[in-house]
């Protein structure tokens, strides 16, 4: 007694057990969050270096290296991004998807802890963090606005009140405010002044936090109680600061007022936000990885409505919303499924013309995907577009199994045998068959969800879900449907004769077995050309989608003030006002963005970069998010003088990284790859940071006279820091106000720090407290040095960027390799693959690896169950079949063959299989139990099971059409992988059902053969 005959006689353990998968299925959907993708990157740690007023140079020397070496020993590290500018090194380390990101964080701190002693010594205590951000940057944008607030107590209103009320959101991972301004307590020295009392400003920085101060220490036993002892020495207004005494290391004393002006303002404007043109004061927030970006959303919106209660003024604009899409797509992801779900029991209806066998059929959908949400919520998963598209492709496959076994018990009921009977003998005779076909599905996906890096996490999600779904849909055909087909149907039915297509297909398939060698020769024949079109596929990663956002990254040379980049700003939104599609534009400038992904690296925020953010309108009042950006483009090709690149995310970016110990080596090459990629007609939006070159002010001391006269580099180095731009932060003295503390800023004004003379003129101090004049005893010029140093894998590197604009990534990858600068590069130099490209080789090389362990598992699996060595060559060879389908159907659509592609690759593995067992267990079955010969056995199989194998592939397409189609969102994953698997289907079911045959009856020649070697052996494998 086999599990299906048992469930007939007791059906009452299987009944429970489908309620209990039932309602733990409902627990597990109401549970599961909802995410667009899920969160694709690897484990990350940033790393923040601070030594104030140290040039990038000397950054890269004295900090950078020493640190990247004592890191390149860590396990599992993958890559090392290094940012090296002003006074700041940023390190972006990418560890291997096995490694848990708390080990990394040890690690990584054990390791800048190690090398902390080598640093210099004014290096700022080093900030090591691991990255829990989800990429793709801000989910939502938000301008903020309050008819009773300036911009500064605004900007405090949202720093403060604000960011309190959204961080409490569970999952928000991050409040960054964009635009607005910050208080600041500025003490404007004259160096006149200054210099008539022989103080620098630097004495006026250090004296001024000694005596701005509140300490506490030591304890009072008064009145035989304890009291805690506070110094109070801190003013109560902005204004009492300019008659404060301060006393200075000689022992002198003086008024503030008396050598500076005090002014209770803002801080020099160092970002900037507008809305349509309009400055605004902007939020953005990001997730934490992990979390479910609706309710985020739900809870954000809640808390904001709150604060709009509490606080009648304040106004709140959505700007940008990823979440919006991300529903979009869980909707039309979900209705996918329904519709998938609908044709695929139409399909059942259409063959069997009988209410009660359909409804058995359709009854294992629900039966199978609920089961699957409990799994999925075991596993952490989440409701998204690789989820939902896993159970919307494998619909068809679901109802497979309970297809086969009611055909059967119908066609054993046309036989005239009862109605138990024909169940329990129909269950045992396709029992075999129905388990080794489900055992295929999930062996091909049991490698692919373990591939590493970013394509397994594509595959682990999907493959898992699939493997989920199909074991369940196998549960539901050996224990329910034999129940519910005792339950339902009905016996009495006569033999109905074969309609023409039968008559016609037997005839097609006795022909090609009476002519083996032309149908063997045509079947390698059309699987060689299908080969042959591989050269013709263009190949990709992830192709790009319509997210209904797009954006505009521009970048100005360096050292370009604030006020030129609102002025780019501004022109490049008029001259996009009037691209069809544009609903709004939010531009930021000076403000460092949100990581966007793998291998985005650090990334700082500069007066001189900015980024524009297009929010297009709804999805069916405008062109494709493509034709949106291809206008774009064309709008700004005439700006001159700056850089502009459009769009953003997956399948839209070349990038090219050049890497080399060389530097002036690396610079030159980078600019003749730059020339050539220029070249390329396809191709827009070319940046390179090889040529960021700044201008500097250099102070050279003359060493003679400095060490005549008592001057250290320390000291002019201090002065020149603190005059200029003031202290360090951790430095400033603090005015403390009730909720808050405003730093306190000693620096010369604005038209010292515009004069190169009056820089020359400001005052060192010397040997027995004497000030002397900079320009004495050092020389001033304005030169140009490196604005930043780029490093990768501990090598100088440079990047270059271009936008593909619709372009094959493949192709575009070809057109660079053959560039001349590419061809001769020097040795020294070598060429990165990066982004997308680097993505796409780990995912076709970890294709091809999986795809072939899969072919095994499979092979294995069947000589398992058959006990045969041979016969599953004979299952395997519909595989090739199925190649020119999906070839041939990506090529007419114009699709890459990337990852949704490989996807419904990897689905065909195991799907064209089913065919070809159920084929041949029933004509194995016929052979050696029924003695018949084996042609008449391969005929009499060919009669039988064409009629469920063309169901179950009728109701697989039907269950994919919606996905084929495009409907329901953005199509652009779902669609290429439903046009792959289609494809593949219909020349593997139609070219299998007659050449699977003629392979049958080879492969026994063959079997026979061998066997001749071994007399007496029993059949190999038994």
């Amino acid at each position: 007694m086999n599990l299906a005959t048992w469930s007939v006689r007791k059906p009452t353990p299987s009944v429970l057990l489908f309620v209990l998968l039932t309602l733990a299925g409902i627990w597990g959907f109401r549970n599961l969050g909802v995410q667009h993708f899920p969160d694709l990157d690897l484990p990350t740690i940033n790393v923040m270096l601070v030594q104030p007023g140290a040039a990038p140079a000397q950054l890269e020397t004295e900090v950078a290296r020493k640190v990247e070496d004592a890191m390149a020993t860590l396990q599992g590290l993958k890559h090392l991004r290094t940012s090296v500018t002003d006074g700041r090194v940023a390190m972006y380390a990418e560890f291997d998807i096995r490694r848990p990101l708390s080990d990394c964080l040890l690690d990584v701190k054990d390791a800048v802890d190690r090398v902390r002693k080598d640093l210099p010594a004014d290096v700022e205590e080093p900030q090591v963090n691991k990255v829990t951000i989800a990429p793709g940057g801000p989910m939502l944008t938000y301008a903020i606005s309050h008819s009773a607030m300036d911009e500064e107590a605004l900007s405090w209103f949202v720093d403060d009140t604000v960011s309190r009320a959204v961080l409490r959101v569970p999952g928000v991972g991050q409040f960054t405010r964009v635009g607005g301004v910050q208080r600041e307590v500025q003490v404007e020295v004259d160096p006149a002044r200054l210099a008539a009392v022989r103080a620098t400003a630097a004495d006026v920085s250090r004296a001024l936090r000694r005596v701005q101060l509140e300490a506490s220490g030591g304890r009072g036993q008064l009145g035989g109680a304890e009291q805690g002892v506070r110094t109070l020495a801190t003013v109560r207004r902005a204004e009492e600061l300019a008659a404060l005494p301060i006393a200075l290391a000689d022992g002198r004393s003086l008024r503030l007022d008396q050598v500076a002006t005090v002014r209770d303002t803002t801080a020099q404007r160092t970002q900037a936000a507008l809305l349509d043109g309009k400055p605004v004061v902007g939020v953005q927030i990001a997730r934490t990885r992990g979390y479910d970006e609706t309710r985020i959303a739900e809870g954000i919106a809640q808390a904001l409505e709150a604060l709009q209660r509490k606080h009648p003024g304040m106004g709140v604009t959505v700007v940008r919303s990823t979440v919006d899409f991300t529903l979009e797509q869980y909707r039309g992801s979900m209705e996918m499924l329904y519709e998938g779900a609908i044709l695929a029991v139409l399909v059942i209806w259409w063959f069997l013309r009988d209410w009660r066998a359909t409804l058995i059929g359709a009854a294992a959908l629900p039966l199978s995907i609920l089961p699957a949400f409990a799994v999925m919520a075991w596993f952490g998963f989440t409701l998204n577009t690789l989820t939902l598209l896993a159970l919307a492709v494998v619909v068809g496959i679901l109802v497979d199994d309970a297809i086969v076994e009611v055909e059967n018990i119908a066609r054993h009921l046309r036989g005239g045998k009862s109605v138990l009977d024909a169940t329990i003998d129909a269950v045992e005779e396709i029992a075999l068959a129905v388990v080794t076909t489900t055992a295929t599905l999930v062996v091909v996906f049991v490698p692919t969800a373990l591939m590493s890096g970013i394509p397994g996490l594509v595959f682990r999600q999907f493959g898992w879900t699939v493997v989920a779904a199909v074991l369940a849909s196998l549960l539901v055909a050996r224990l329910m449907t034999p129940v519910m087909a005792m339950w339902l149907l009905r016996g009495g039915h006569s033999h109905d004769a074969d309609g023409r297509w039968m008559q016609g297909y037997l005839r097609m398939a006795g022909w090609c077995i009476r002519h083996r060698k032309t149908t063997l020769l045509a079947g390698l024949a059309f699987f060689l050309g299908s080969l042959a079109l591989v050269p013709l596929l263009p190949t990709g990663f992830v192709p790009p989608r319509d997210e209904g956002s797009t954006s505009i990254a521009m970048e100005l040379p360096p050292g370009a003030s604030l006020e030129r980049s609102l002025s780019t700003i501004e022109e490049v939104r008029q001259a996009i006002a009037d691209v069809e599609g544009i609903r709004a534009v939010f531009a930021t400038v000076g403000a460092p963005p949100l990581a966007s992904g793998p291998g985005s690296g650090p990334l700082i925020g500069e007066l001189r970069k900015g980024s524009l953010t297009l929010v297009l309108a709804p999805r069916g009042e405008r062109p494709t998010q493509q034709q949106v950006e291809d206008a774009v483009r064309e709008r700004l090709a005439g700006i001159a003088g700056v850089r502009l690149s459009i769009g953003q995310g997956t399948g839209k970016k070349l990038q090219v990284i050049l890497a080399s110990q060389d530097a002036p080596t690396l610079r030159a090459t980078a600019l003749q790859v730059e020339r050539d990629l220029r070249g390329l007609p396809f191709l827009s939006g070319i940046a390179s940071t090889a040529s960021l070159e700044r201008p500097e002010i250099t102070v050279r001391p003359h060493a003679a006279l400095a060490a005549e006269r008592g001057v250290s580099t320390q000291a002019i180095g201090e002065t020149l820091r603190i005059a200029l731009s003031g202290d360090v932060d951790t430095a400033l003295s603090q005015w403390n106000l009730d909720t808050r503390q405003v730093d306190i800023r000693v620096q010369v004004g604005d038209a010292i720090r515009h004069d190169l003379d009056a820089i020359g003129a400001l005052r060192v101090p010397g040997r027995g407290g004497v000030l002397v004049p900079l320009s004495s005893i050092a020389e001033l010029r304005v030169e140009s040095g490196p604005a930043q140093i780029d490093r990768y894998n501990r090598e100088r590197q440079v990047t270059i960027n271009a936008d593909l604009g619709g372009y094959s990534l493949s192709q575009a990858i070809e057109e660079r390799n053959a560039l001349p600068s590419i061809r001769s590069m020097p040795a020294s130099v070598r060429l990165i693959e990066s982004g997308d490209a680097e993505l796409m080789v780990e995912m076709l090389g970890g294709f091809a690896m999986a795809l072939l362990t899969g072919i095994l598992l499979v092979y294995a699996v069947l000589v398992l169950l058959f006990h045969d060595w041979f016969l599953p060559i004979t299952i395997l060879s519909a595989v090739p079949l199925s190649l020119g389908g999906v070839f041939v159907a990506v090529l007419a659509a114009g699709y890459e063959l990337g990852m949704p592609v490989l996807i419904g690759m990897v689905m065909l593995l195991g799907i064209v299989t089913k065919n070809s067992i159920l084929l041949a267990d029933f004509a194995v079955m016929a052979h050696e139990t029924r003695g018949m010969a084996l042609v008449d056995a391969l005929m009499d199989a060919c009669h039988k099971r064409a009629r469920p194998i063309l169901m179950t592939t009728v109701a697989m397409v039907a269950g994919m059409l919606p996905l084929a189609l495009g409907l329901g969102g953005d199509a652009s994953f779902r669609q290429p992988m439903a046009v792959a698997v289609i494809g593949g289907l219909v020349t593997s079911t139609g070219l299998s059902l007659l050449v699977v045959p003629v392979v049958f009856l080879y492969v026994s020649d063959l079997e026979a053969w061998l066997r001749s070697f071994l007399p007496g052996r029993e059949k190999a494998g038994k």
